[in-house]
């Protein structure tokens, strides 16, 4: 592979959000890990990328757990000796049950993925990035709408959202003194396998039930790459990327 080319490490990488920004990525003339907890998923994904496949790894990873994570950044290290991004996009929700109903462990699975992951994630691209020369490299944060207001029945995405909203400022701090850029891309409605059942009717918090907007998946790629680019004495700290008439401004 190309040593020029700079190395990205996009974390649920095999569908949705991830898939596109990997590919987006590539596109761009990216080197790019494409992670995920199903090695075939993942393999799949990047023989579909066709052109830039070959500038292409799978390295499979439960972000969740910590020796996962640790030998998912070895790797990235071993095969490519640097990396200048992290997208950390892997997350998963709970079933939409009632707060008072769901199961713990339901929540922890939750917690685990958006919450954890993530700080496993930015802890080990961090331990690369200060270490690298040049020093330094970017980290993008996938937060979602839950980041700012809930849907119904959302109690462990909602809040591990709004909690990574919390990690991204604390990271884009202590990331400053070693060059690390840290910042968060907030999307809304974007039509991914995980948004198909919006078109028929999702709960509103007026106990209604209302079919809403989603936009084009390769929108949220393309900002991510927007923010990928920028030289590291620029950062977007947060981004908004949603579908221009999903209920989120106004009041419902």
């Amino acid at each position: 592979m190309n040593s020029d080319r700079k190395v990205a490490l996009v974390t649920g990488a095999g569908q949705g959000i991830g898939k596109a920004a990997a590919y987006a990525l590539l596109e761009d003339g990216w080197t790019v890990v494409f992670s995920g907890r199903r090695q075939e998923t993942l393999e799949a994904a990047i023989t579909e990328a066709g052109a830039g496949a070959d500038t292409a790894i799978a390295v499979t990873c439960d972000v969740g757990k910590r020796e996962e994570v640790a030998a998912l950044f070895a790797e990235t290290k071993s095969a490519f000796g640097r990396l200048d991004l992290l997208f950390n996009n892997a997350g998963i929700s709970a079933p939409a049950v009632p707060l008072e109903d769901l199961r713990f462990d339901k929540w922890q699975q939750v917690v685990d993925t958006n919450l954890t992951g993530i700080f496993l994630c930015t802890q080990e691209a961090f331990r690369i990035m200060k270490a690298q020369e040049p020093m330094g490299g970017r980290i993008v944060n996938n937060g979602s709408i839950s980041a700012h207001v809930p849907r119904p029945n959302s109690a462990p995405y909602t809040s591990t959202k709004h909690a990574v909203t919390g990690l991204t400022r604390s990271t884009s701090l202590d990331g400053r003194k070693y060059n690390i850029a840290c910042g968060q891309i907030d999307v809304g409605n974007a039509a991914t396998e995980m948004t198909q059942r919006m078109s028929q009717g999702v709960p509103q918090a007026d106990g209604s039930v209302a079919s809403e907007a989603t936009m084009a998946v390769e929108n949220v790629a393309q900002a991510v790459v927007y923010m990928a680019r920028l030289p590291l004495d620029a950062n977007v700290q947060f981004m908004t990327v949603m579908a221009t008439t999903m209920p989120f401004i106004g009041r419902g």
